[in-house]
């Protein structure tokens, strides 16, 4: 894979082209997600502030296609529904096979995960309204995109695919095998109502302004499938009540559609992310990329050896024979500051808190009905931005990688499908120096 890099400078430049008229006079780079993107501020003569995002290869252009398409999708109506503003492509411009797009700059700042905590109470329910609202998006915005579409069923049976594939790597420690495959085939975690999913929601695609989300960016992995993903990266807050709040404000808003068990899927997401860097790792032939994933598979394993950590799955997990049943606990203590795992940055790897994963769903679940609500179990029967975790991908193990080979891969076990060819341009996309 050709990876091409460019300056901010040369991204100032190259947006002269996609936007004409447009006279930088001022420019910074951005960081955005390293392997993926090259990303700059330029402010011109007027005082405007655009934001620049330039694809390193084929693959992320092909995300950034799928943003424009997903922008298209978006009627007045659905963007009169949102409690922010959704990114305006300004222009675009094509050099090869890749294409960089010019984006006019959203209001509000990008916050780091230590300022969304600062912010308080009034900013975790802004947070999970801010949620609620993307998966309340009628799902017929991304079919009209061409976009991907699953089922619960579907997105269950792509976790176990990907289960089999990072168990296959022998790098993988069992103990985490064993407890991810337990939470992938305990179907009652998996009974929630596919809803339109941001894809790529972290503190990175938000800004804020007086504890209010004011706008949303990164829309390149939209799709219909499990909301849990876009709760996985409150895993890396430090502050349980933080991510309890933002957890209520979501059910709150969502009401009868809310999904129970979305903070276990969560922290089984947050937590399997490692597993999916370690197989992206191998296929890159990275060596340390490599040896970073599985030194943060090691510790997370370690963490959850010591402190037990909340369980994932709805059903409890059999015990070995001969080993007594655990009277009731209270949850695991805290791992100490110095047995923490260090959090990595996003740009090399996925950022997880593995000490406070493990209790990701605890208290907050206890916010959420007992029992799937009515309409919420039934397919199973996401400025100075930080550094941007890589997306991952796939594994089995002693018990698990047995069953590789009887697994039959789902309907939705194939990567989405690339973008259709973009139609004609929309007053939404701005000029393409292309054509």
């Amino acid at each position: 894979m050709d990876i091409v890099k460019r300056t901010a400078m040369e991204l100032a430049a190259i947006a002269t082209a996609a936007v004409p008229g447009l006279s930088p006079v001022g420019f910074a780079a951005l960081s955005d997600d390293a392997e993926d993107f090259d990303s700059a501020l330029i402010v011109d003569a007027q005082k405007h502030r655009w934001r620049v995002r330039s694809p390193r290869h084929d693959e992320a252009s092909m995300r950034l296609e799928s943003e424009l398409s997903a922008l298209r999708a978006f009627s007045a109506k659905v963007r009169a529904s949102l409690p922010f503003a959704l990114p305006s492509v300004a222009g675009t411009v094509r050099q090869g096979s890749l294409r960089t797009f010019v984006y006019k700059d959203l209001p509000g700042r990008v916050p780091n995960l230590d300022e969304l905590v600062d912010e308080g109470s009034r900013l975790a329910a802004a947070l999970g309204q801010c949620m609620a609202a993307i998966h309340q998006i009628p799902d017929e915005s991304v079919e009209i995109a061409g976009l991907p579409t699953y089922t619960a069923d579907e997105v269950r049976q792509r976790k176990l695919n990907e289960l089999d594939t990072a168990a296959a790597t022998g790098k993988v420690p069992s103990r985490l095998l064993r407890r991810w495959e337990h939470a992938m085939e305990d179907v009652s975690l998996w009974r929630f109502n596919a809803a339109v999913v941001h894809g790529d929601f972290d503190e990175e695609q938000i800004q804020i302004s007086q504890s209010s989300i004011t706008a949303v960016k990164g829309w390149t992995d939209l799709h219909v499938g499990d909301p849990a993903d876009d709760f996985a990266w409150l895993s890396a807050i430090e502050d349980h009540n933080f991510s309890e709040r933002v957890f209520a404000a979501y059910v709150e808003a969502r009401g009868k559609s809310a999904d129970p068990h979305i903070m276990r899927r969560a922290a089984l997401a947050a937590e399997f992310a490692l597993a999916q860097w370690l197989v992206k790792s191998l296929d890159s032939k990275d060596a340390e990329r490599i040896a970073e994933a599985e030194e943060m598979l090691q510790e997370l394993d370690r963490n959850i050896a010591e402190y037990g950590g909340q369980p994932l799955s709805v059903v409890e997990a059999p015990r070995p024979l001969g080993t007594p049943a655990a009277p009731a606990a209270s949850p695991a203590p805290p791992a100490p500051a110095s047995e923490r795992p260090v959090m990595v940055p996003k740009s090399s790897a996925p950022t997880v808190n593995s000490s406070k994963v493990t209790a990701l769903g605890g208290n907050a679940s206890a916010a959420a009905p007992a029992e799937a609500p009515n309409g919420a179990a039934s397919n199973g029967a996401e400025p100075d931005p930080q550094p941007k975790a890589g997306n991952p991908a796939n594994a089995a193990a002693p018990g698990t990688a047995a069953k590789a080979g009887e697994r039959q891969a789902g309907p939705g076990a194939s990567d989405p499908a690339a973008p259709e060819e973009e139609s004609a341009p929309s007053a939404e996309d701005g000029p393409d120096s292309s054509r």
